[in-house]
């Protein structure tokens, strides 16, 4: 049975079947994406709204975003197209774009400021084909290209698309296995692997989500960003951290929001360690 390569699940996946994400599929005896130019959201957003302070700061993006995730949040803020019930809706009635006509429109929308095309919303790397041959045309015509992603893919998947990729802003969802493997369902060593190699190719700014009394330890904290700035030694680039605040969402609608002072604080402790630290939802 074919063995999917994306991730750490390593899906094996029956003709005709999905894979975890909900966005690969086999045929023909052969992993592929379902989702191949199925677009659910696309909007032109401020550059900052990635979030990404560093990289052409006051510009505009075209910002797309398909279907299907490799995690499982339960605080996802796109859960209608990451992995709720709804992926069934989207893969029936999302409209089919090629990539020379997602490149046709980020050069039409220049004259509104658009820099380029940001692959976002869902996981865009369980359909990185699209992603490549995508990014690979706009690149050819002159644009710049963004990846916001969750940073769990394996460095092959990497390798198909960081050539083509000027900027990411990748999820570091906590400096804890136990964060990633019970409550979000993910590998956090195949994220630090995944943001070690791409700090090696292009401009990356991460995220870190604060969910009280998950990832909020002022320990926590210090290592990580204590293991950021390892990274900016290794690769001679400065990475910011973004400090994001949660707010009810999804699965955790019964949970308070972060409280501002904890952001702030947590930033605080972050500057200890690293140049850039910016509070978000605040």
């Amino acid at each position: 049975m074919p063995v999917c390569e994306v991730c750490f699940r390593k899906c094996k996946i029956e003709e005709g079947k999905k894979g975890f994400c909900g966005a690969r599929t086999c045929r023909k005896g052969k992993i592929e994406a379902s989702n191949y130019g199925r677009i659910t959201a696309a909007a032109l957003d401020p550059i900052e709204k990635k979030p990404l302070k560093m990289f052409r700061p006051g510009t505009r993006i075209l910002s797309l975003g398909s279907y299907g995730c490799n995690l499982r949040c339960p605080f996802c803020q796109n859960s209608d197209i990451s992995w709720s019930e709804k992926i069934l809706e989207h893969e029936k009635y999302a409209e089919q774009f090629s990539p020379e006509e997602i490149v046709g429109k980020a050069l039409e929308l220049k004259s509104s400021g658009n820099i380029g095309l940001a692959f976002t919303y869902n996981e865009p790397l369980v359909g990185y084909e699209f992603v490549r041959d995508t990014a690979k045309l706009s690149k050819q015509a002159g644009l710049e290209n963004v990846l916001v992603t969750n940073g769990t893919a394996s460095l092959k998947v990497l390798k198909e698309i960081s050539c083509f990729i000027d900027a990411m802003n990748i999820d570091l969802k906590s400096f804890s296995n136990e964060f990633y493997t019970d409550f979000a369902g993910g590998n956090l060593e195949m994220t630090k692997a995944f943001i070690e190699s791409a700090a090696e190719t292009c401009h990356v700014e991460l995220t870190t989500l604060i969910i009280p009394n998950k990832n909020d330890g002022e320990e926590e904290m210090l290592k990580l960003s204590s293991w950021i700035h390892t990274l900016e030694i290794r690769s001679n680039k400065k990475i910011p951290l973004h400090i994001t605040r949660f707010f009810p969402r999804f699965k955790m609608q019964d949970c308070s929001p972060t409280p501002v002072s904890k952001i702030y604080s947590l930033a605080e402790l972050a500057r200890q360690n690293l140049d850039y630290v910016f509070p978000g939802n605040v």
